[in-house]
């Protein structure tokens, strides 16, 4: 039950940090002023109003009795009670209207009905709010006659009412305004922090990001700042250790294969330079799965322009690339060019024709790489994106290398915020599937 509770509440409560803090800033105010304004409606404007009503009722009844004792003095009488009382007095010979000019949900309506009712009897009394905009028109029917009394409004209902929502009503929204600047500054620091972990995760320079906002808030960001100088040294130290251990490691090799050239015992030379060749082959491996980590600036990147230039490069007949409207992304673009490469380049490896699709979805693009090759066991789709995996049986997508291909691929479409799947397609071979947002 309270799981369930729980879970509608996360499903109606922002999932924004601003709007959660403006509800709690918020919210006690409204209430409050809620709370307030029903208890002065209800134990002070409504107690009020009814006993002004109250009032003007018994100065009615006065009014008709008077008239029923003397009907002589009739101008002496509406003249009186109009200077000293504001009252227009009619008497007439017609009979009370038959619409009603009541307002069924005002509680002035309704009080004013209510005295009326208990004092005149039901169906002898007509009464409107509305028709005149400061007045108020009252009917009572005494004997044979009508008596119509034009009263002012504030002798049924009182003023203040008016200027109590408007005192209550303005401050708190002057307050709100004013929590809603402060809570803004106050989450910007939040956001920019949120937005330069997001570049750092996918792998962008974050040179200009400055801690800013509360202290503690603050704080979170120096160490953040602090923590991706660690990590950029970090990376900075292992891309140059490797690549001196490879200038180290040319150096022999190329002595080697010098010495080889001069070994009369060709079978012998052959084979040791087959070798020699392999060990260079797994040595540009180690630098290329470093380099895919190594830093470098994103910029904003035509997909179609990058596919074009791979596609030129091959300059294979049987790779085929389906044409699609204009896609821009953020990225890494040397990074995404050897991603699909190496992608490609499998493809074509151990099967005959690649064809590469591209769809559109709302916020993400999705590029599609088929090939009618052998294809992988399922059972191997997550071992083949391990470093140093090699497949010995079926399809060796790494027989030239050392089993840092789909490793490397990995790597760059992870650091572009996407995600990249293995499975099987129509023609029996293997499909790569890759998504990365735009």
């Amino acid at each position: 039950m309270f799981s369930g509770l729980n879970k509608f509440k996360k499903n109606i409560l922002p999932k924004r940090l601003f709007y959660r803090a403006l509800i709690i800033v918020a919210a006690p105010t409204i209430i409050l002023q809620i709370l307030i304004t029903i208890v002065f409606f209800d134990s002070i404007w409504i107690k009020t109003n009814k006993n002004i009503i109250r009032s003007l009722v018994a100065q009615l009844k006065t009014v008709e009795e008077v008239y029923q004792n003397d009907k002589k003095n009739l101008d002496f009488f509406t003249d009186s009670y109009k200077n000293n009382f504001n009252f227009e007095i009619g008497i007439s010979k017609s009979n009370l209207p038959n619409y009603s000019g009541e307002r069924k949900f005002s509680p002035m309506d309704r009080s004013l009905r209510r005295e009326l009712k208990s004092s005149f009897g039901n169906n002898n009394y007509w009464f409107s709010t509305t028709k005149f905009k400061n007045a108020v028109e009252i009917q009572i029917k005494s004997e044979n006659e009508v008596i119509q009394f034009l009263v002012p409004k504030e002798m049924v209902s009182t003023s203040s009412i008016r200027l109590f929502v408007l005192w209550t009503t303005l401050p708190s929204i002057i307050l709100i305004i004013v929590a809603l600047i402060f809570l803004k500054n106050q989450t910007r620091p939040l956001v920019k922090l949120a937005k330069a972990a997001e570049r750092f995760g996918k792998g962008d320079y974050v040179n200009d990001f400055r801690p800013s906002g509360a202290l503690e808030i603050r704080k979170a960001a120096y160490e953040f700042d602090r923590m991706i100088k660690r990590i950029n040294r970090h990376l900075n130290q292992r891309s140059e250790m490797l690549s001196g251990i490879s200038h180290d490691l040319r150096t022999p090799l190329t002595r080697l294969k010098l010495q080889l050239a001069m070994i009369n015992q060709k079978d012998l030379s052959d084979k040791m330079s087959k070798d020699i060749d392999e060990m260079e082959k797994m040595l540009n491996d180690y630098l290329q799965f470093a380099k895919s980590q190594a830093q470098e600036k994103t910029s904003n990147i035509n997909l179609n322009d990058l596919l074009k230039q791979i596609d030129e490069n091959f300059s294979n007949k049987n790779l085929q690339i389906k044409s699609f409207e204009n896609i821009n992304l953020i990225g890494r673009y040397s990074a995404l060019k050897r991603c699909f490469e190496n992608i490609i380049h499998n493809g074509l490896t151990y099967g005959k024709n690649v064809v590469l699709n591209v769809q559109k979805t709302t916020n993400r693009v999705v590029i599609i790489i088929d090939d009618d090759g052998p294809g992988i066991s399922e059972d191997q789709y997550k071992n083949v994106f391990k470093p140093f995996f090699r497949l010995d049986k079926s399809r060796s997508l790494n027989k030239s290398g050392v089993g840092l291909g789909l490793a490397i691929v990995e790597d760059i479409i992870n650091s572009h915020g996407g995600n990249i799947q293995l499975n099987k397609n129509h023609l029996k071979g293997l499909q790569v599937r890759v998504s990365l947002p735009f």
